[in-house]
């Protein structure tokens, strides 16, 4: 199946920012923009919702506490408990002082790991998968918004964006 979008360049993140607000106001539906570094308030501008990442990233710190709190009660305690230094090692709650320095250690590991393995498969980021950049540039110094033209004239969209400041715009078949 294929669809028909246009590309629009834009040289200034500012002129983008100004260009993706009038193109929603104006009830034309953004695919896709791509910029060559992170343009501060473009998520909310694009209207996307924010990202639920935080909320995972919590839950694998809780799952690194846990696993934690069970590997050092049962390695220190049940399976082989010694006397270091003169502290007793037959609860978990009298040596717990000793065992936080691991605790916030495993919790922290296992987050920022999972966290990196998590952000790649939500971007579908694979090993040796081909880049999905539609234009060169936006790897340097220009910035493309990719607007969907279904249910829509097509001039007078492009004649649209032309307006919002942008530097080429070009139809493009876009294949799914």
């Amino acid at each position: 199946m294929s669809s028909k979008v246009i590309h629009a360049l834009y040289k200034d993140d500012d002129l983008l920012m100004q260009a993706v607000k009038q193109t929603r106001e104006a009830k034309y539906h953004i695919e896709e923009v791509y910029t060559p570094f992170p343009v501060h308030g473009l998520d909310k501008a694009m209207g996307l919702a924010p990202t639920r990442l935080a909320i995972t990233s919590f839950l694998y710190g809780c799952v690194g506490l846990t696993v934690a709190i069970t590997m050092m009660n049962y390695i220190m305690i049940e399976d082989w408990p010694q006397d270091i230094g003169g502290k007793p090692s037959f609860s978990y709650i009298e040596n717990m002082p000793a065992f936080v320095p691991i605790m916030f250690e495993l919790t922290v590991f296992f987050a920022a790991h999972l966290m990196v393995i998590t952000f790649f498969m939500r971007s579908k980021l694979w090993p040796f998968k081909q880049a999905e950049n539609p234009d060169v540039r936006t790897t340097d110094d220009h910035f493309l918004m990719e607007v969907d033209t279904t249910g829509h004239n097509v001039e007078e969209l492009s004649k649209f964006l032309s307006n919002t400041g942008a530097v080429e715009v070009s139809l493009i078949d876009k294949h799914n």
